[in-house]
């Protein structure tokens, strides 16, 4: 009828002056009654309780009646070992009398309040006969007498309980518990360890810990154990005070470590057809696993701490590196040495060249055969990259290639009897990078940028005009010029005319592992009145140049005006972009291309040459926001027209 229901009650009444020190058991149980039980005739108490012989104990209890009851009185009876009054059960507490069994005379009090529901039992001098199970009866008066279910089991103990750790490692903090019963409120221990004094680093620690109403006291004992450690014994005492009471308990440590090889052979050179044994012993908990390598081949392997591996009548075949490896759960050792048959380094074997993707791992393997065995070394342009000592290979691990990884490499692999070399190549293919020397310079009335760009395959690089709604690339050559060296890029855009405050530009390079955009900063310069000009370069400029300083000088002679300017402004420039704004007395779309090509019948030359008496090139760039007023083509046309004297 009644479940097995734990619970941690509340009880509101406050106790009587003469329970106010009983009291503190139930605080130091950290019981608090209060709330309802299972059901109506329901109790709680610890399924187990623990403790010391010769100490005490209490029995936290709470239990559960009908309400509709009401009992003027409430009573209670604790039995031992049976629930069943006809059965006579020894009585252990009886709160109508005081007669209860001889063995329990003298030995029990109720610590709780019954009218409140707190069945709270106390035992004393305990003795090992008093362990068994202990039931609770409630006595309402009448036939409202009931024997709950529930109860608790004492188990009396003569020593703590340690508690070491699933494993303790060397190197590894291990923790031991020693656990002590703390269910007595008159009566509490103290915990000490014996011979824990060797131990590294250690340190006792003290807590109270609560499981399932009942309480104890654990000393934690904090240490990094050693080798040497493995065997020692540790103990956990307990004794109370201004009492005789002495509590003990030992435990060894079996501490695990991982295998150490204290001897193995030293590396041998022998002649051919000699007889051979190599040796290797070990310690280690538990055994370990001993195995002989030859390269990577397991030659012999078996349990143990001691293994030989014997080679009759050896040959060349025998010549290489020869390793004990020694392993357990807990790691791995191992120890080589060469045994050699002198001779040079073959010619290296490495895996081809490779070809990765920035960021993809890479594995590079060299190989090569001589005795005694070759320094081996893997170089970038006279860097070394990695290098190994009396091996047969080296294996190169890049965990992430990036673009500065690519280039030729060489594995060179040496003794003292030669040196041979083998050269591979490792090719990165990477999204674009814009450098730092990316920029725009403004002059006078030439914008001129700079975008270099890093990556492989060859990126398409474009500059855009966000503000303008205009895109141009290498492919308009009256305005970009782009050259090519190694992976890197450099694409040049020149624009002409007086730049407006609102005016940036992007550079926007792309392939088919990225595309990246970055505004171009601009760098005023108060030397440069010209740029480049299209496709052409700074030789081009700078023939501009000269022929303006004549033009002008050539000008003035014949005006005899004295003018500040090297150049001519029109009044009225014949490129406009913006349709919403239009200067007075500027063009319309068809008188603007009428007046282009009447430019290019007086200049007398094929579209697209230049000329180097060039006065002016009028771009409006405070009217680059739309394109109401022509298509991208015609918008790149105005960029370059150049007007001639």
């Amino acid at each position: 009828m009644l479940g097995d229901t734990l619970w941690i009650p509340v009880d509101p009444t406050p106790l009587p002056p003469e329970k106010m020190k009983a009291a503190g058991i139930l605080l130091t149980f950290g019981i608090l009654f209060g709330g309802t039980l299972g059901g109506p005739w329901s109790a709680w108490m610890p399924q187990t309780i623990v403790a010391f012989e010769g100490t005490c104990v209490a029995i936290p209890c709470r239990f559960d009646y009908p309400d509709e009851l009401r009992p003027s009185a409430v009573h209670g009876i604790w039995y031992f070992n049976s629930p069943y009054p006809r059965n006579y059960p020894p009585v252990v507490y009886k709160s109508r009398t005081s007669i209860v069994h001889e063995s329990f005379q003298g030995r029990t009090r109720l610590l709780g309040d019954l009218q409140a529901r707190n069945c709270t039992l106390q035992l004393g001098r305990l003795s090992p006969e008093l362990a068994g199970k202990y039931f609770f009866r409630g006595d309402l008066g009448g036939y409202n007498q009931y024997t709950y279910s529930e109860h608790s089991n004492l188990e009396i103990i003569n020593k703590p309980t340690i508690v070491p750790p699933a494993a303790v490692v060397v190197g590894t903090e291990a923790e031991l518990r020693c656990v002590v019963p703390d269910n007595c409120p008159t009566m509490k221990p103290v915990v000490s360890w014996l011979h824990h004094e060797v131990l590294e680093e250690q340190a006792v620690f003290g807590q109270l810990e609560e499981e399932s109403g009942t309480w104890s006291q654990v000393s934690l004992l904090k240490f990094r154990p050693s080798r040497e450690n493995d065997g020692h014994e540790l103990g956990c005492q307990v004794t109370y005070p201004n009492t005789t009471f002495l509590f003990e308990a030992f435990a060894t440590l079996d501490v695990k470590y991982v295998p150490r090889i204290l001897q193995v052979n030293s590396s041998l050179e022998i002649t051919e057809g000699s007889h051979v044994v190599l040796a290797c012993v070990v310690d280690s908990n538990p055994l370990a696993l001993l195995a002989w390598f030859k390269e990577e081949a397991v030659l012999r392997e078996e349990p143990s701490t001691n293994l030989t591996l014997e080679l009759d009548n050896v040959t060349h075949a025998h010549d290489g590196i020869y390793t004990c490896v020694a392993e357990n759960v807990y790691g791995r050792v191992n120890r080589s040495l060469a045994l050699t048959i002198m001779y040079a380094p073959r010619k290296p074997s490495v895996n081809s060249s490779v070809v990765a993707v920035e960021g993809e791992p890479v594995t590079i393997l060299c190989t090569t055969e001589s005795n005694p065995e070759p320094i081996i070394t893997i170089f970038k342009e006279k860097q070394i990259v990695a290098t190994v000592v009396y091996e047969s290979e080296l294996l190169l691990e890049i965990p992430a290639v990036t673009h500065e990884d690519d280039g030729e490499y060489w594995c060179v692999a040496e003794n003292q009897y030669g040196q041979r070399g083998s050269a591979f190549n490792l090719t990165v293919e990477f999204a674009p990078i814009i450098l730092v020397e990316s920029k725009c310079t403004a002059a006078r009335d030439t914008v001129q940028c700079v975008c270099a760009v890093l990556a492989n395959p060859e990126p398409v690089i474009s500059f855009e005009l966000p503000t303008r709604n205009v895109t141009v690339n290498e492919t308009d050559q009256e305005f970009v010029y782009s050259q090519k060296t190694g992976y890197t890029v450099t694409s040049i855009l020149t624009l002409r005319g007086e730049p407006d405050s609102q005016l940036f530009i992007v550079c926007s390079a792309r392939n088919l592992y990225g595309t990246k955009n970055q505004q171009l900063q601009f760098h005023h310069s108060n030397n440069l009145m010209w740029a480049k000009v299209g496709p052409v370069g700074a030789v081009v400029a700078f023939a501009i140049l000269i022929a303006a300083v004549c033009y002008v000088s050539q000008t003035r002679k014949k005006k005899n005006v004295n003018e500040n300017s090297s150049f001519v402004q029109l009044e009225h420039p014949p490129v406009a972009y913006s349709g919403e704004y239009r200067p007075p007395g500027a063009l319309d779309k068809s008188e603007y291309e009428r007046r282009l090509a009447s430019d290019k019948h007086l200049l007398n030359k094929p579209e697209g040459s230049l000329d180097l008496n060039v006065d002016y090139a009028n771009i409006d760039f405070t009217k680059l926001a739309t394109k109401d007023s022509y298509t991208l083509t015609e918008e790149l046309a105005e960029y370059a027209e150049i007007r001639v004297k």
